[in-house]
């Protein structure tokens, strides 16, 4: 079906003039429509085709959508800010629907395009480390209050880092491929530490820290920036807002980006944890959030950010132990390669454990 056709079933405002490819997404399939109305004005609109093989609940998923970005929109309004570049609006098709689907299944979803701003694919400078923190401790500030109970999960138990460990186990056992007995090592690292698996979890089943909406996908990338300013003014890619602890996304934030090597790299000594940008990150997240963190939360951010990176480098292996059916891979052992610079960085933290935590008290001294 033609992409100007579905872009047509949306409520946009005047006529659909151009579509182009946008953005560089794995996920989802998004382009940029811009259209003319009558009396000559412009306007610009993001179109995206949801992946409903990851999201396979398109409406739960837009329910979330819709819920955070109309009460972010409240919230931005209320303390006189820009509500319409502050938050994604969801366009609604032309009978009031979140979604369309075409003829062949496919889903999707328009936004405004917000004008004006740029994002970043990697860390250029500290600042721009700083800049996301701040960012994403101000959408934890902006939705301290949000019920996060009544959000849907998008995916199921997607850090669930028990159950992570649990399918680990049984595709061990299963060891379809015969992989096994190449990686000894990195199956001992992973048992080592099981018993570490369900803090988090257990933490947030016996209330000490609180259920929030997170983000799960922290990247630099989901910020939008002012083009003329640089200040961050949107989060975006909302498809994994769930309920959970804000320690996912910090510890996730923080596994990427104070990462002193690239994902895959295969020089493990060159994999450390940056102490300075560690720092960088735990002191903008907590000048955004505005004293939303709980003493419990900076208790335990250490762990988060641990945690993170030990179920990433898991998943990698699981998924390395079961031939490489969910992760794109573009050599041979390149799961495995992830895996080791994964482990490479858990062990770090683990040397670095007593600086983490100094670093986490002096900030946290400094925000009471």
């Amino acid at each position: 079906m033609e992409k100007e056709y579905i872009a047509a079933q949306f409520a946009l405002a005047g006529k659909v003039t151009g579509m182009i490819p946008y953005g560089n997404g794995h996920i989802n399939d998004t382009y940029l429509v811009t259209t003319a109305s009558e009396n000559g004005e412009k306007a610009s609109y993001i179109l995206q085709r949801i992946n409903t093989a990851i999201f396979t609940e398109p409406e739960k998923l837009m329910q979330n959508i819709c819920g955070v970005t109309d009460y972010l929109r409240r919230k931005i309004a209320e303390a006189g800010g820009d509500a319409a570049r502050g938050t994604l609006t969801v366009i609604p098709t032309r009978e009031q629907a979140l979604y369309f689907t075409d003829s062949d299944g496919n889903c999707y979803r328009a936004y405004t395009y917000i004008e004006n701003t740029i994002s970043l694919e990697q860390i250029e400078h500290a600042q721009d480390f700083y800049a996301a923190a701040e960012a994403f401790g101000e959408f934890r500030y902006l939705l301290s209050e949000y019920p996060a109970d009544t959000l849907n999960e998008t995916i199921p138990d997607f850090h669930n880092t028990k159950k992570r460990y649990e399918r680990f186990l049984e595709v061990l056992e299963k060891d379809a491929v015969g992989r096994a007995g190449e990686v000894q090592e990195e199956i001992a690292f992973v048992k080592e530490r099981a018993s570490e698996m369900g803090i988090l979890l257990e933490a947030l089943r016996a209330g000490e820290i609180p259920l929030c909406v997170t983000h799960n996908d922290t990247k630099l990338n989901n910020i939008l920036l002012d083009k003329e300013t640089g200040k961050a003014i949107c989060i975006i890619d909302l498809d994994t807002v769930m309920p959970g602890s804000v320690l996912y996304d910090i510890g996730d934030s923080i596994r990427f980006g104070a990462n002193t090597a690239a994902e895959d790299e295969t020089n493990l000594d060159l994999v450390q944890l940056n102490l300075a940008l560690f720092e960088c990150y735990v002191r903008g997240y907590s000048k955004g959030c505005k004293g939303t963190l709980t003493d419990k939360e900076y208790e335990l951010l250490p762990m988060g950010a641990k945690l993170m990176t030990l179920e990433c480098g898991m998943r990698f292996l699981t998924d390395y132990l079961e031939g490489d059916v969910y992760f794109k891979i573009h050599r041979e052992r390149h799961n495995l390669e992830r895996c080791r610079t994964q482990f490479a960085l858990v062990a770090d933290m683990e040397r670095k454990w007593g600086e983490m935590r100094r670093i986490v008290e002096e900030v946290r001294g400094y925000h009471e």
